[in-house]
């Protein structure tokens, strides 16, 4: 099991919902945060909350949607000086559900794919090579198992978008120190699951943290936070190896 003590994690949405509680876990463990989220003011609270665990933590922002924004922030988190071990392609967007699906327009999916298929590639292919370089990286992407829901089309494909790039990814790095991952958090009561979602954010640990602990050179793999709910790390980490 990786030891994430005195590393740093870039967690995008870190502010609110699953990112909140996995900024939590993380500095629980001991990791250095790098918090984004699309205002720096939104992330005051998760900052405050990971820094009384005896971390270092920073703060960035970027409005995903925009490149340049999200290049902008890149810049800014080579300008800390840092080496970043993991990133949490976490943020997403789901941009409306749609009854009359037929009227989908092309902005939904315009802006669906650049905030979770595009942003979070524009992430990989930066840390990507400085990990390789440096033998060690773990980038953990979150996707979606939505299915069989024309209402949300937009959104269901650029997850699906996302988990073909990572795994493509995944076959250059395999065998390596840098592992590259998928996580589906499951359908929890979030501002963006909505208040009728099954599961209650906090279910969603230990699993979509565990890419950034395993420790066996396999990559392109999906982790279904379910699966896990309930486990301790050390449980979850034994049920994926055993």
């Amino acid at each position: 099991m990786v030891d994430v003590k005195g590393k740093w994690a870039l967690i995008t949405g870190a502010s609110r919902g699953v990112g909140y509680e996995l900024a939590l876990f993380m500095a629980g463990r001991g990791c250095n945060l790098i918090l984004h989220s699309r205002s720096e003011a939104h992330a005051e609270k998760i900052l405050k909350k990971v820094k009384a665990l005896n971390v270092e933590a920073v703060t960035v922002q970027a409005e995903l949607s925009d490149e340049k924004q999200v290049k902008a922030m890149l810049q800014r988190v080579d300008a800390l000086g840092m080496d970043v071990d993991f990133v949490f392609n976490n943020a997403g967007l789901q941009v409306t559900y749609r009854n009359d699906y037929y009227e989908t327009p092309v902005e939904d999916y315009d802006l669906s794919f650049r905030v979770n298929t595009v942003a979070p590639m524009i992430i990989c292919y930066h840390f990507l090579p400085k990990m390789v370089k440096r033998d060690f990286g773990r980038i953990i992407n979150t996707t979606s198992g939505i299915t069989d829901q024309p209402e949300q089309g937009p959104y269901s494909a650029s997850k699906a978008a996302l988990d073909k790039v990572t795994k493509d990814l995944g076959t250059k790095v395999e065998g390596s120190n840098v592992i590259i991952s998928l996580t589906d958090p499951g359908w929890c009561r979030t501002d963006l699951g909505g208040p009728s979602a099954p599961n209650d954010v906090k279910d969603s640990i230990p699993g979509v943290a565990l890419g950034a602990f395993l420790d066996d050179k396999k990559s392109g793999r999906l982790f279904g936070a379910p699966e896990f709910s309930g486990m301790s790390l050390e449980e979850a980490l034994a049920k994926i190896q055993g």
